[in-house]
Parts: C-alpha cells; structure tokens; sequence
C-alpha cells in the first residue's frame, strides 16, 4: 500500500469520473473484489455484480480462477489469501489498475464436516488461517481505499453455524462466529467513513466445492436424513443455489441497502434454530 494509491482513490472519488447514472446498472462505475471466485457462491458473485455494471476481480488460490472468469469476460487472479504480502500485492494493483475499490465480498473458506473437537488437530489451524484470518487481512488491505471508495460496501459471507452450529463442525462454526463478530466491530469503526459492513448468513448451498458427495453424506447421516431430503431441510423446503446468494449479495451493496450497517441476513430458506 502506498500515498500514491490512497491519493489515486481518493482523486477517482473527487473527480466523479466514473458513470454511475445509468439506471439499469446498479453498480455502474464501481470495482469490486471477491475472494473464493474460481467456483460456487464466489464465481456466481463474480457474474452478478459484472452483470450489474461493476469490474470485478476474482481471486482464488485456485488457478482455473483465470480460464473461469475469463471465459465469462471478467478477470481472475490466482491468490493464497494467507500470504500476507502477496495478499496485499493483489489489492494495490487492483487500485492501481482501476483506481480504486468500492466493494468488497470476503467469500474464502473451508469446510470440513464430521470432525469432532477431540480428533481437532491441523484441520482447526487451517479453518482459521483461511476463513477468519484472512478474512480480517482482506479488511485490513482494503479498508483504506474503502473509504474513498463510492457507495463502498463490505460484505461478508458468514454462515447459519455462527448461530446454530452442529456437531462434528466445531473448526467452521467457530471462524463464521468469529468473522460475525468481526464484521459488526468493523461496522462500528467504518460508519463514521461511511463505508456498510453486513454479513449474509446463508445455508446448505450445495452447488460448492466444499459440498463434495462424501460431506453430504456425512452430514444427512448426522441427522438422519436422504441426501435429497438434507438439501431442502429448511422450513421452505427450498433449495438454495449459490445464485441467490450472489443476487443478496448486490443488492446489500447496492442502495436498497444504502441505509443499513451491522446487519446480519440469513439466506437459508429459513431455520428454526435461528428464528
């Protein structure tokens, strides 16, 4: 991070050069960053906000991130967000490159189902580095372009476990409760900035990596469940896709949600451990 970049924001947000009027185009002019882009909820993000008008980059330590996005007219960047440095390298040359940022969507994670706290080992370690950790360095790197950004927005993608965890997951649940509650200390820093900070809570989006075959059946065994009848648990019986979560994840960045820090949203077809 350099003067020179905070001051290219800064003159980007001064000199309005961006075109944000056009109607249709909610996030017209705006840059966006979300980490997890290569697949899932991360890549269908990617395609939402691009389609409402924003540049996205997408960044993953997956490398078919580039040939994915690439193919849908949108740039992907291979990044270990645990490398500290390299991290933050990808965060200033999105500024330098596009002068400056306005959203960001900490969207990274792991999730490995069926392991109980006794046999917690470096399984524990990782869900930290990556899903909380690194979670706050993305905060941290882009909070000063943030707040020169235009209608900047952070958007944390959390998880039903923060409020009704299961067993055999304590590792996940414990780093979405902790990126929630790191969420709501960075609404009440960034407010005076103007800049939103909210969290969406979704649930049993199947359409990710993460819901590999074997953690479907390990997780609809642990309540007794048919694979089928675990994906649409909820009290709507719905299913959700990893598209309804990137639609969520515009608007809150958007000026329906113009007025609203601090939140917290479940997307999850409703639970009633949460209600």
């Amino acid at each position: 991070m350099s003067q020179e970049l905070i001051a290219k924001a800064e003159s980007r947000k001064e000199a309005n050069a961006l075109d944000l009027t056009n109607p249709l185009k909610p996030h017209a002019g705006k840059v966006a960053v979300v980490t997890g882009a290569a697949g899932g909820i991360g890549r269908a993000t990617v395609n939402r906000l691009r389609a409402d008008g924003a540049t996205v980059v997408g960044l993953d330590i997956n490398p078919a991130v580039v040939e994915n996005l690439s193919e849908e007219g949108t740039q992907g960047v291979i990044c270990d967000i645990t490398d500290d440095e390299k991290f933050q390298a990808v965060i200033d040359q999105v500024v330098a490159d596009h002068g400056g940022i306005d959203i960001i969507v900490a969207n990274a994670g792991i999730f490995k189902a069926g392991e109980y706290i006794e046999d917690l080992g470096q399984s524990w370690d990782l869900h930290m580095k990556i899903n909380l950790t690194a979670t706050q360095r993305f905060l941290r790197f882009s909070i000063p372009y943030l707040k020169h950004g235009f209608e900047a927005s952070i958007i944390i993608i959390g998880s039903r476990n923060y409020a009704a965890p299961g067993p055999g997951a304590a590792a996940y649940s414990v780093t979405k409760a902790g990126v929630t509650q790191l969420a709501r200390v960075a609404a009440l820093e960034l407010a005076p900035h103007g800049v939103r900070v909210n969290t969406l809570h979704p649930d049993a989006v199947f359409d990710t990596e993460i819901w590999t075959q074997e953690v479907l059946e390990t997780s609809a065994a642990r309540y007794g469940m048919t694979v089928q009848e675990y994906k649409t648990k909820n009290l709507l019986r719905t299913e959700i896709k990893s598209t309804d979560i990137a639609q969520l994840v515009s608007v809150v960045a958007g000026k329906a949600f113009i007025a609203t820090t601090g939140a917290q949203i479940p997307i999850d077809g409703g639970n009633d451990r949460v209600i």
